[in-house]
């Protein structure tokens, strides 16, 4: 059973389901470059949030040796946040302040971001500790969250690495995830999946 908060900006109520730690286990399963990548990493993610009309993200992943150490393999955070056009009432950019009062914004006006297909979208933007920073589109819908890279950008010394497809869905009670990939020359390919529970 998922307890959801009910002091949350109606922006986030079609996130809501996230809000929490999750931790568990997933699988590596991806080829690139002649080599064959498998494995199995320890996951922990954590969607919070500070009252505004985002979700706060971070995530940390560790390979587990045959010996059970864990090796250190993805550091990530962010922000996840339904699709809309930015108001006069929206600070920013940057530091810049808004230059109309604030509007509260209820579950009327956040039935008008609905899709035709009946979800909503959504913008997610992520940077990692590798020097990638990826932005997704997409849409959530119910419990579940499809999302592909609109851009990506990485350092110079970072390994390529060009695209990406995600997906999350809440499915008995945990959190769920698969991550596609196109890196190191490779095509998108199936990389990665995981089952998390909530923490408590």
């Amino acid at each position: 059973m998922i307890d959801l908060p009910t002091d949350l900006p109606a922006e986030l109520v079609p996130l809501s389901w996230l809000i929490g730690v999750w931790e568990g286990s997933g699988v590596i399963d991806y080829e690139a470059d002649g080599t064959h990548y498998a494995g199995e990493f320890a996951h922990r993610v954590s969607f919070s949030h500070d009252g505004g009309s985002y979700l706060n993200y971070s995530a940390s992943a560790w390979l587990i040796g045959d010996d059970g150490e864990r090796t250190p393999l993805l550091a990530e955070m962010g922000y996840w946040r339904l699709g809309r056009d930015a108001t006069p009432s929206d600070p920013g950019p940057a530091l810049l302040p808004a230059s109309a009062p604030a509007v509260v914004r209820t579950a009327d006006d956040i039935e008008k971001l609905r899709t035709p297909e009946g979800g909503f979208g959504i913008e997610v933007s992520l940077v990692r500790a590798d020097g990638m920073s990826e932005l997704y589109i997409g849409h959530v819908s119910g419990p579940r969250i499809d999302m592909a890279t609109d851009a990506v950008v990485r350092t110079a010394g970072a390994k390529p690495y060009t695209a990406a497809t995600r997906m999350y869905g809440l499915v008995d009670s945990h959190l769920l995830w698969a991550w596609d990939i196109a890196a190191l020359g490779s095509p998108l390919a199936s990389h990665a999946s995981a089952r998390l529970a909530k923490a408590e």
